[in-house]
């Protein structure tokens, strides 16, 4: 028995700062030439599919821009599946931590070698490396005031998945929207009473860089999403009823907008 993931990024749309995507999910090069682009265990392990219609290159297109239009392009973390995009927007900044571009160019160890592959970066020319520092948000540490970004968009750093991984919170008139890439995979690990699914467990325990540190944060990241006083939306990358649910909300949110896109999924 299989379940279904997806690969969620969001299109933000900004007032004077261009069209912001955090995460890119596939690219279209890896749609072309995936054994070559991803590492084979990956692409067959997960059964990922595939499609050039899925990729955000297509999705933003679809919306009526132009891939020049992605001024900005802000990462959770540098895995395969969230940073494959990157060459399909040229013109785009790319932010991350300093943490995580570090341990990506060390790909040291049997799992860093397959989950970063520089081929989808190795043409990228204009990063943005970033430390955790100053002020923070809801008890987390927090990366404000990014490169060309408004004030509305900050990192939140959540290691544990990877050592350099982090959240993206986005300020909207609704509230914070805060994307936490793979702290968890599964809606109901944050729930008071928490669960996951075993595939999605040994999952996660596959590919943690630190399990002490993410179950932390996971456990942080429980207490936020159930204290209402906040008016945190929290959601995961791979979750597809998550996905869903905020795609039916996004067509409202002015003035800072944000669109959930679908992408490739595995099965």
């Amino acid at each position: 028995m299989t379940g279904q993931l997806v690969c969620h990024c969001q299109l933000v749309e900004t007032d004077g700062h261009g069209l912001v995507l955090v995460d890119t999910g596939f690219g279209s090069r890896d749609v072309d030439d995936p054994y070559g682009r991803m590492s084979p265990l990956f692409v067959t392990m997960n059964r990922i599919r595939l499609d050039h219609r899925d990729t955000a290159l297509e999705q933003v297109r679809n919306l009526g821009f132009s891939p020049r239009d992605v001024r900005h392009i802000v990462l959770t973390h540098l895995d395969f599946d969230h940073a494959g995009g990157l060459e399909d927007f040229p013109e785009a900044k790319v932010h991350v931590l300093r943490a995580e571009a570090e341990e990506a160019e060390v790909r040291q160890g049997f799992i860093h070698r397959r989950r970063y592959r520089p081929e989808q970066w190795d043409e990228v020319r204009d990063w943005r490396f970033y430390d955790p520092s100053g002020e923070t948000w809801f008890g987390f540490n927090s990366v404000r005031d990014l490169d060309g970004l408004p004030p509305e968009i900050l990192m939140v750093p959540l290691p544990g998945h990877t050592m350099g991984h982090a959240g993206i919170a986005i300020d909207l008139p609704e509230g914070w929207l805060l994307n936490a890439g793979d702290a968890y995979f599964y809606r109901h690990e944050m729930d008071e009473e928490p669960s996951c699914t075993p595939g999605l467990l040994a999952y996660q325990t596959l590919m943690e860089e630190n399990r002490a540190m993410r179950l932390r944060n996971q456990e942080r990241l429980r207490d936020l999403a159930n204290d209402p006083s906040t008016n945190v939306r929290i959601f995961c990358s791979h979750d597809p009823v998550e996905l869903e649910a905020l795609q039916r909300l996004s067509t409202g949110w002015r003035p800072l907008y944000a669109e959930s896109l679908p992408r490739s999924r595995y099965s």
